[in-house]
């Protein structure tokens, strides 16, 4: 994957991007990577704790949020 555009990122993390930006000297995308980064490495515990059927129950829960709404990319 090369690029994702995110909009109407919460005060929070826009605050979080930035700190990262001026503590390490790096640009926007870096610390965005950087802060993924550690956050993905927290969720690591979780890797193969689920049975196929919550897997599989999960994945259709989240069915609707995945589709893409065109009129947002006007």
């Amino acid at each position: 994957m090369k690029a994702i555009t995110l909009r109407n990122i919460p005060p929070a993390v826009e605050k979080a991007i930035r700190a990262k930006v001026w503590q390490k000297k790096i640009g926007a995308d870096a610390a965005v990577i950087e802060l993924l980064q550690e956050r993905v490495g927290d969720l690591d515990r979780f890797i193969g704790s689920w049975t196929s059927e919550e897997a599989r129950e999960f994945d259709e829960a989240l069915a609707e949020i995945r589709q893409v709404d065109p009129e947002l990319w006007k």
